[in-house]
This record gives structure tokens, sequence and C-alpha cells, in this order.
């Protein structure tokens, strides 16, 4: 139930709980060359990614965000149905269920939280970090004193599949985190955001049908304008270097250095733009928490995904500290620090990949 606070002290978030999940089929670089004009070498070497997770038919975003948030919830130690273990739901999401209403309060509902505040926040691909600011204001201003946070996307379900530039990169998933209301100064408090925009250059990564500015404008629609759009190598160049300004700005808000920094948790946008900003910030590429190669770019999902996978893996474990740093439409971007805390492993969220690097190198 909500907490009341004195002025005197505001509580901090704090994660308890983690989780991811992927829809079961899986589509491989061959599988997609059938169709496109490439291959599983032209599609390794640019992007890192081997395979991703894509959505079956009927499965829509609201059901891989309650399947994380059932695992998060469990991870947490509270049983997903029928208790009221969290004050608020939050989904982080480009692709909800429908234009209206949210997708937040229909996966709360499917977990059994009737009475929990639910909406949702889109951000693209920075979803997932300013969920964890919104929910760190929830905690701080006693309005929740527990919050599940699930950052989900079906890129499938807005990526022409004939667009081989858009196609081979994205996936669907969705990953969880239970945040609850403590100190500080304990392991799994979040603390230290940093978050931007520029909206002058919303025209970088872009649906352009859907919303009342199309409707607006009347005419017919193109079939490009229905689909998921983004100019690649604009993108990059703003993705590597807002990403690690931000990165840089959470650290010296902390006052901290970059050798304060066990492991770097980037959104997982692509290989060569994950190791382009651990190169940038002077991270060694190993200190870079990576797990695209498996599942692809599955937009907000894509960092809590990676933490699941790292926590279950035993990369990161209790004490590690992490640097988040996310980036994508709008355009948007943001970081965060965590202290990573004392959890039962969760479950993979998905098989193995063996050799686990793919060995793509970052341009220099």
């Amino acid at each position: 139930m909500p907490v009341h606070t004195s002025s005197t002290f505001a509580p901090a978030a704090v994660l308890c709980g983690v989780a991811g999940w992927v829809p079961p089929r899986v589509v491989t670089n061959d599988e997609l060359a059938a169709r496109l004009d490439t291959d599983d070498t032209w599609i390794r070497t640019r992007t890192g990614i081997r395979r991703r997770h894509i959505a079956g038919p009927g499965q829509a975003t609201s059901d891989l965000a309650v399947e994380a948030g059932q695992l998060a919830l469990r991870n947490a130690g509270f049983d997903a149905v029928g208790t009221d273990p969290v004050d608020a739901v939050i989904v982080t999401t480009t692709t909800p269920d429908r234009p209206c209403p949210a997708t937040a309060p229909a996966v709360a509902a499917r977990l059994g939280l009737r009475q929990a505040a639910a909406f949702d926040v889109g951000a693209v691909c920075t979803g997932f970090v300013y969920g964890l600011a919104t929910a760190a204001g929830l905690i701080a201003s006693g309005v929740a004193a527990r919050v599940l946070l699930i950052g989900a996307d079906t890129y499938s379900s807005i990526v022409d599949p004939l667009d081989r530039a858009n196609a081979i990169i994205f996936g669907d998933g969705a990953g969880a985190v239970v945040l609850r209301a403590g100190d500080s100064d304990e392991p799994g408090a979040v603390g230290h955001f940093d978050l931007g925009s520029d909206g002058t250059h919303e025209d970088l990564i872009m649906v352009a049908a859907g919303g009342s500015r199309r409707r607006s404008e009347g005419g017919q629609l193109a079939r490009a304008e229905r689909h998921f759009a983004m100019r690649g190598n604009e993108v990059y160049r703003h993705a590597v270097t807002r990403m690690a300004a931000s990165a840089r700005a959470t650290l010296s808000g902390a006052g901290r250095k970059i050798d304060d920094v066990d492991h770097f948790v980037p959104h997982q946008a692509n290989l060569r733009i994950l190791h382009s900003v651990a190169d940038d910030l002077g991270l060694p590429r190993e200190r870079c928490v990576a797990n695209v190669d498996a599942v692809g770019n599955t937009g907000a999902a894509s960092i809590p995904l990676a933490l699941a996978d790292a926590a279950a893996r035993r990369v990161i474990r209790p004490g590690d500290r992490l640097l988040l740093t996310a980036f994508g439409g709008g355009l948007t971007w943001g970081s965060c620090l965590l202290t990573w805390p004392e959890l039962p492993p969760p479950t993979r969220p998905y098989d193995p990949i063996v050799p686990y690097d793919t060995g793509v190198d970052a341009p220099s």
C-alpha cells in the first residue's frame, strides 16, 4: 500500500525483482535471407544479430508484458494473481495493443492487480529508463510503495517484413522489474538519472501514420507510412553521441568515474552502437552487457531483458555497479546508475547461443 513520508525523508526506488520473456518463435538470419536480398554474414557483420524472437499469430504486446510481469513478481517473492503486491503498473512501449486505451490497465487486470494505478510511458527505446525515473518519482512522493515496471514491444507489428534495413534488426520481447521503497544507499537503489530529448529530429525514427497528425492531413496512406522507418546512418551518430554524453552526465551527477562502473548496460540497438559507446566512454568492451545477438533490438524491452539474461548467467552479481543508458525515437535518451542487489537468479529468458560473442567490431 502507498507510503506517506515526511519532508525530511524521500524513499528511494529499490529493485527487488527482475525477469524477461520472449515469444517461442525464433527467426534466424537464414530465414530472413530467404525472403530478403541479404545473408547471415551480412547481417552479423553489420549488426551483431544472429536471431530474434517474433510474436506468433494473435500475440500482442500485452501478452508479452503479462508473461514478463508474472515472472518478475515471482522473482520478487510475490504471487502474481489474487494478491495486491504493487501499487502501480507502468508499461513502456512503442507498440501498444491499441491507440486507446493504454495497455497497462489490461496488463494489471490480467495479473490480478485490479486496484493498482496503471499507465503507459512512450519514449520508444528509451522508455525503460524513463519508466525507471517515473517509478522512482512515484515512490519518492509516497504515491506508491511498490511498482511493477514492464518494457514490452512487438516491433514485428510495425516493421515491414520486406524492409531489409529494419526487418533484420528488430525482435519482440518483454522485460520487467519490481521496485520497492527503500534507502538510497542500499543495493538495488536506482538513482542519479539523466534524461533528455530533441524533437527537432523526430523524423529520424518514425511511424508516420496511426496518429492524429496523419489523419488530419487526409489523403491516401502510402504503404511506407504504415510501417516503422529509420534513417540509420544519422540515428547511429546521434545514438553514440547522446548515449555517451548522457552516461557521462549521470556519472558526474553521482560523483563517479567510469572506472567505478563494473558493467555497462545499454539499450541493445545493435552491437556496433554498443561497442562504439563503450569505446567513447573508455570502457573495456567486456564490461558491456550484450544480448542483441540472441534477441535483436527489442525496443523498450531491451535493457530489462539484458539485465534478466545477465543475472541468469551470473554475469552481474550482487554489489556490481551498473550504468544503464538508452537512446530512442523522439529523439530521447537517458541514463541511470544502479548497484545490483541480492536476488534469486531469474530463469534465462531464452536458449543460449554458442559462442556468445559475435566478434563484430565497431567501425573506426
